[in-house]
């Protein structure tokens, strides 16, 4: 019998790739209109989110064996989403407009996307197990939950850190102010939230999923 490898690639749903290619081109024209209207940094913010929009790819071709091949597509579908959003809708609204709110919905979006991310990944490292040592649904929530809040932080982490290093302002951190913290804990907060809500719809839909496997099965 021949053993089934890690990087066997699965046949991605047309939905799927039609949002991605969509996601790519939008990226990919906002750039170049960014690029020819002098905004050099914009463009390679585009191009750069273009290579992320590929994360999944390189995951299958240079993954090997490892568990990152596992990855679902799902995840990318919704990371390319929501870079297309934060860099095409987010950074043109708050370069060319005085909308204040649209850090709202990004960062929410990014503790979603997070969590569900990671309760695929806490499944998918512990591997083929027993039934008996298989990790609980509940127990992968609250990894989820965790992994996904401390890459929140880890966010503002950056943002502290690029602020300092390289005179940015994405802290919107001023003398003798507190909107550097205001915002700085609005972000953590709203993202937070999101994580919370990408916790129990993903664990709720896996359990229901799951269920409706062992209902087939025991019908049959």
């Amino acid at each position: 019998m021949k053993k089934k490898t890690l990087n066997r690639i699965p046949i991605i749903p047309k939905a799927h790739q039609i949002t991605w290619w969509v996601c790519r081109g939008l990226l990919f024209l906002w750039g170049v209109v960014m690029l020819f209207t002098g905004y050099t940094t914009e463009f390679l913010e585009a191009m750069f989110a273009i290579i992320f929009t590929h994360l999944w790819d390189l995951f299958q071709l240079l993954g090997g064996k490892t568990f990152i091949t596992l990855v679902p597509y799902r995840i990318q579908t919704m990371l390319n989403v929501f870079i297309c959003f934060g860099v095409v809708v987010g950074t043109t609204v708050n370069k060319f407009t005085s909308f204040e709110y649209i850090d709202i919905p990004e960062h929410f979006m990014a503790g979603f996307i997070a969590t569900s991310g990671s309760y695929d990944l806490a499944v998918i490292i512990q591997g083929k197990q027993p039934k008996d040592k298989r990790i609980s649904p509940a127990l992968a929530a609250m990894f989820s939950l965790a992994f996904g809040v401390m890459l929140m932080v880890g966010w503002e982490f950056y943002e502290f850190t690029m602020d300092r290093l390289y005179g940015l302002n994405l802290q919107c951190s001023h003398f003798n102010s507190e909107n550097g913290l205001i915002d700085t804990m609005t972000d953590m907060i709203l993202g937070s939230a999101g994580c919370v809500v990408g916790m129990f719809v993903t664990a709720f839909g896996k359990n229901s999923v799951q269920n409706k496997d062992k209902r087939g099965k025991n019908e049959k």
